[in-house]
């Protein structure tokens, strides 16, 4: 597998029937991206290995890369876990949005992002954005496995055949159906420095109740999705329209509930972490597009911010 982008699957050298620590951050990196959730992501690398460790020594031997062995393995899982997640998402209480990442995770970062002076840093690879997570809901299971396999980690068709029981020609189909679906939406990207200037313009028009100023940040059409799964107050439904949305902010910092708003890179690209005494109790990315927020993601939901939580202690 490519060492290109995201933080891809690498192949380390093992001693054959023997697993590295470089392998839990590749699987990781796959399933997080195939899943959008970080505990879902935990959860299917701890059954990967599970089964690693099921197979008898003479089977663990005979596999000459474990690292190519637990990423099928995984992506198999998390093919099967999609399946099921619609079903569950449906009952889910309001919007359902993928887990927010903060600026130090390790599967969230390239190394590019590592170096350099944090002003000149450009966003993480675009496929852990909450804009692309998003989007990858719309496609179907198995698109979103080959396109992230395929044009995320340059894994071939041929391969990922083998992974989602398919032939490598109905891969290739698979990958070009969802890229075409997610061009037909896919946001523009914008300069980092711009994003950031019109994330710290729209906390400094929060912060002053600047109904107007708030109001030319954002897109006519601006859509705002809220997601507290039911264990923190949220609109159930999107909020549509700039000065809806104006009205929703404005609304929320009345009620002095927060008392505290940062700056912060959420997913890789400058979002808000609002925080009650100390706590961290909503994470929020944008979008961006010709000078003006298009999207909002909202996540309150705490069992979602628990890598927040631990990165601010």
């Amino acid at each position: 597998m490519s060492h290109e982008r995201g933080q891809p699957p690498s192949s380390p050298r093992h001693e054959r029937g023997t697993v590295m620590l470089d392998d839990h951050v590749t699987l990781v990196n796959v399933a997080f991206r195939m899943l959008g959730s970080m505990h879902d992501a935990e959860d299917i690398v701890q059954d990967a290995y599970a089964r690693w460790y099921a197979l008898s020594d003479e089977a663990r031997q005979a596999i000459r890369s474990p690292t190519a062995w637990l990423v099928r393995v995984t992506c198999r899982i998390c093919l099967d876990q999609l399946t099921s997640a619609r079903a569950r998402r449906e009952r889910y209480v309001g919007d359902w949005l993928p887990e927010p990442l903060p600026d130090d995770a390790r599967w969230a970062s390239t190394a590019s992002t590592r170096t350099g002076d944090p002003a000149e840093r450009v966003t993480i690879d675009d496929s852990v954005s909450m804009g692309m997570l998003v989007m990858l809901e719309s496609v179907t299971p198995a698109e979103r496995v080959v396109f992230v396999l395929h044009d995320v980690f340059n894994l071939p068709h041929t391969e990922i055949a083998d992974i989602v029981r398919r032939t490598p020609e109905a891969c290739r189909q698979l990958g070009a159906s969802a890229r075409r679906h997610l061009q037909s939406d896919r946001r523009r990207a914008v300069d980092v420095r711009q994003h950031r200037d019109i994330v710290t313009a729209f906390r400094n028009a929060c912060e002053h109740g600047d109904f107007d100023t708030l109001i030319s940040l954002l897109d006519p059409n601006v859509s705002m999705r809220i997601d507290g799964g039911g264990k923190a107050r949220a609109a159930r439904r999107p909020i549509l329209g700039s000065a809806k949305t104006a009205r929703y902010f404005l609304g929320l910092l009345r009620r002095k509930f927060v008392q505290e708003i940062t700056e912060e890179n959420v997913n890789g690209l400058p979002g808000l972490v609002s925080h009650v005494n100390g706590e961290i109790n909503g994470v929020m990315a944008m979008a961006v597009r010709d000078g003006l927020i298009t999207d909002i993601w909202l996540i309150a939901n705490p069992d979602k911010l628990h890598a927040w939580q631990d990165s601010a202690r």
